[in-house]
């Protein structure tokens, strides 16, 4: 309440004329006094465009967070991603302040294989006592590119959704260096993603990005009309290895969630994307490179909660999917999460490897070495340990649904909150 309180007293303000352009005797209200209920809701429309237009302010990265963003500082952790580097330097993302408009990014490195952390080394922070309310950082990932460079994808929006939002990316040249150097953030798109590009047989990068289907949270809801025919699980293409992105097509998918949406091309050449719904996850299949889809129903056999999942083509051809439960079929809500392998581009299933066995498990991102080994991050219990972990394993370990792998290992700390007060 006190947030929306403080958002109301701020409109209220931009509400009324300048001061300079009012007689001494003149009263503030009789401007809208004359106004029709239908004149007044479009000025207060158009003040929240403005209120939005805030999040279209290119955002700084601080790649001096210390001391203000140490560990001790911060009491929330939600994973975004990991990375890995060409030289083998692990790179983790994660949301700290909370999943909500306090939200923003920090980012902490491994040198030794994920054994041990550094402190957060770069912090993405749209907040600013300046504005009239939250700017939030949410969600976002790492990626690198067939170049080498690693790329951080973030989204920026007020409050935590104002209808239109904004995907933005940095490009790191140098991430395996003692001070790496990131390009400025450019904004690409609205919307938001939380999900890895993915590299096509054509050559041609894919970058999912969801448009809310819902229209805008709280005061800023309907205030972006024209966008509402992009609204959906949106495939953005690059054929010139990011420089730009097109909007090549989208999925509406009924109840979703944020999207949350991946894209795998299967050996056929078509494209299959799963999203995340209120129901679990559903698919859709593209023949024609992402221009059209088909009817969205349930993948067949995959039963999911309402939460992030992660799916991807390993180096062996076959298919990584990463989800709640013990079985493949069933599942307890956000606990129990499990890897599995499929030969036959996600007709069927097997193995089973439990990552980790604890309630409050979720969000999995993550990459495959050149070695084979496939590293998974994810958090714990956001609100209250705050951990962001990380699972290192290999296909063989799924196979056998144990760790049997020499540098296999799981439940590895990647970072816990300090600040977190019980």
């Amino acid at each position: 309440m006190k947030h929306f309180m403080h958002t109301a007293l701020a409109i209220a303000a931009l509400l009324l004329p300048p001061m300079s352009t009012l007689d001494a005797d003149e009263n503030p209200a009789s401007r809208f006094a004359a106004m029709t209920p239908t004149e007044i809701r479009a000025y207060e429309l158009e003040v929240m465009r403005r209120i939005a237009d805030l999040a279209l302010i290119p955002p700084k990265l601080n790649t001096s967070p210390l001391p203000k963003y140490d560990y001790d500082q911060l009491d929330y952790g939600m994973t975004i991603g990991i990375e890995r580097t060409p030289k083998g330097r692990l790179w983790a993302c994660w949301v700290a302040g909370d999943d909500s408009p306090k939200a923003f990014f920090v980012l902490a490195t491994s040198d030794d294989d994920g054994e041990t952390w550094s402190k957060p080394r770069l912090v993405v922070d749209g907040h600013s006592r300046d504005l009239p309310m939250d700017r939030s950082v949410l969600v976002g990932n790492l990626w690198t590119d067939p170049l080498g460079r690693l790329w951080l994808f973030f989204d920026q929006s007020m409050d935590m959704f104002d209808g239109r939002a904004g995907v933005w990316a940095a490009v790191c040249e140098n991430p395996d260096a003692d001070k790496p150097e990131w390009s400025a953030p450019r904004r690409l798109w609205h919307g938001v993603m939380l999900n890895k590009p993915t590299v096509l047989s054509t050559g041609e990068w894919v970058l999912p990005i969801s448009l809310d289907q819902r229209d805008g949270f709280g005061p800023f809801k309907g205030l972006f009309k024209e966008l509402d025919p992009f609204r959906g699980a949106n495939l953005f293409v690059s054929a010139d290895k990011g420089k730009t992105w097109q909007r090549r097509g989208a999925v509406q998918f009924p109840n979703p969630d944020w999207h949350e949406h991946m894209i795998v091309e299967r050996k056929d050449g078509t494209l299959w994307m799963l999203a995340r719904t209120t129901k679990g996850i559903m698919q859709s299949a593209s023949a024609d490179g992402g221009r059209t889809w088909a009817k969205p129903t349930e993948p067949p056999g995959i039963r999911q909660p309402n939460a992030r999942f992660h799916i991807r083509r390993l180096g062996s051809g076959n298919l990584l999917l990463v989800k709640h439960g013990d079985a493949l079929d069933a599942h307890q809500g956000r606990v129990q999460l499990s890897a599995w392998l499929s030969k036959d581009d996600g007709k069927s299933w097997e193995g089973g490897l439990i990552l980790d066995v604890r309630k409050g498990v979720s969000y999995p991102d993550g990459f495959q070495a050149p070695d084979g080994t496939i590293y998974i991050s994810y958090d714990r219990n956001r609100k209250t340990e705050g951990e962001i972990l990380l699972a290192r394993f290999t296909e063989q370990d799924i196979a056998a649904k144990k760790v049997v792998g020499p540098k296999s290992k799981l439940m590895m700390l990647i970072s816990r909150p300090l600040g977190i007060k019980k």
